[in-house]
């Protein structure tokens, strides 16, 4: 029998491995010069902490959570998402007492039992960020702003930030019943399980992907005329401290997030590339979560960044500016160059040169054929005749040139030829 990898899984191959680790050290490095230091929390956590998080009607708890009972009978969840786990662990070991702003990182697997699809996997992975801590738009409009730039930095460039705010509780509350006037139709049509999901939270309509649903929303007015004046004033804000950081944004009312926890700001960041399923990540502000989960009411922002989306749209953009191929093959023509030729590999490679030998003793014929096939630009030959003139044999792969060059000044001949 042959065994595969699980339904809605995949492998990461050697040779696309470097494209993960471009994305993840890009996001490492950018959030570096903005202060967020990672934080690493379990796979899995208490059912409940996404039960008093992500909402009882949501789709992740009702449809696509990965729960079990352990050995010792508790409920125990995959974790689906990343902000849950990381505000339990700063509620945990108290990393932002009444005062303190914490900037934290994440880069991780998320669990989700969902039909799989293009950039949509049930394990998929995720970095993100959380802002806890301030309750400024300032802090909106830094996470939006590292949200924009990280994309930029890996050359994703069509694509578009979408904000929207929800408000605070007069407004939902207010738009709660435009929702449900609009649609009462549409609800009397459905069955009792789903009209009592919608009755606790009619927001969660506004994320259907039933185009039924969706079309009966379309004439439900935009949340943003249920502002009330603070609110308002704060989106202004907002859109001003994101253009004087030169951010592009486009307003859209439809945007709700699908977690029950968001409150105010609101955000995703679209590809033209990923067709029907374009959203490339999504975030805002949850000012209500570290309460949920048992602390004081603590205002946080954030955002979650798909690695498999961000990798669909670089492929499909030709975004990437390296690979896998060596730069070098140094063949080892003769039996008594191999310390030699071990010591060369050494030095190009403290050059930052990615560097193979042959380790099995081949012949210079095979040895050739496999720098060919590992993609190496050039080979570097060393027999008896090199080692008695210190020289180096330069072969150029593909245009079948061969120069002779001075073994103290091969590894900057080789820099200048990359």
């Amino acid at each position: 029998m042959r065994y595969q990898a699980p339904r809605g899984t995949e492998d990461v191959l050697p040779v696309d491995s470097y494209k993960w680790q471009k994305v993840e050290s890009t996001f490492r490095e950018l959030t570096r010069k903005y202060g967020y230091l990672e934080i690493r929390t379990p796979t899995f956590e208490d059912t409940d902490v996404f039960l008093r998080t992500a909402g009882e009607t949501s789709d992740i708890v009702t449809k696509e959570m990965y729960t079990f009972q352990d050995k010792g009978g508790r409920s125990i969840t995959l974790k689906p998402e990343g902000t849950a786990p990381a505000m339990r662990a700063l509620l945990e070991h108290n990393l932002c007492p009444p005062g303190v702003v914490t900037r934290m990182s994440y880069i991780i697997p998320i669990f989700r039992y969902d039909r799989p699809q293009k950039g949509r996997l049930r394990e998929a992975h995720q970095v993100g960020l959380e802002l806890v801590g301030s309750p400024s738009p300032v802090a909106d409009a830094e996470v939006i702003e590292i949200t924009v730039k990280f994309y930029e930095a890996l050359g994703i460039t069509e694509s578009v930030a979408k904000l929207n705010s929800l408000g605070r509780d007069e407004c939902r509350a207010r738009f709660r019943e435009a929702i449900l006037e609009t649609t009462a139709s549409f609800l009397a049509d459905q069955n009792q399980e789903f009209q009592d999901r919608v009755l606790k939270n009619p927001l969660r309509l506004l994320d259907s992907k039933d185009p039924a649903a969706q079309e009966a929303v379309k004439s439900i007015p935009p949340i943003t005329n249920f502002l009330e004046d603070e609110s308002r004033a704060r989106f202004d804000r907002i859109q001003q401290l994101l253009t004087d950081a030169g951010i592009a944004y486009e307003l859209a009312p439809d945007i709700v997030r699908g977690l029950d926890y968001y409150t105010e700001t609101v955000f995703e960041v679209l590809s033209t590339k990923l067709g029907a399923q374009s959203s490339l990540c999504g975030g805002g502000r949850y000012d209500n979560l570290v309460k949920d989960l048992g602390g004081a009411a603590t205002p946080s922002v954030g955002v979650a960044m798909g690695i498999e989306r961000a990798i669909i749209v670089m492929d499909e953009s030709g975004a990437w500016d390296g690979g896998t191929k060596p730069d070098v093959f140094v063949v080892q023509a003769t039996e008594g160059a191999f310390g030699t030729c071990q010591a060369l590999a050494r030095r190009l490679r403290a050059a930052g040169l990615i560097t193979l030998v042959d380790i099995d003793g081949k012949s210079m014929k095979s040895q050739l054929r496999q720098a060919d096939k590992s993609g190496a630009s050039i080979a570097l030959i060393l027999g008896d005749d090199e080692l008695k003139s210190n020289t180096v044999q330069l072969k150029t792969l593909g245009a079948s040139e061969q120069t002779e060059v001075s073994m103290d000044s091969i590894v900057q001949r080789v820099l200048d030829l990359r």
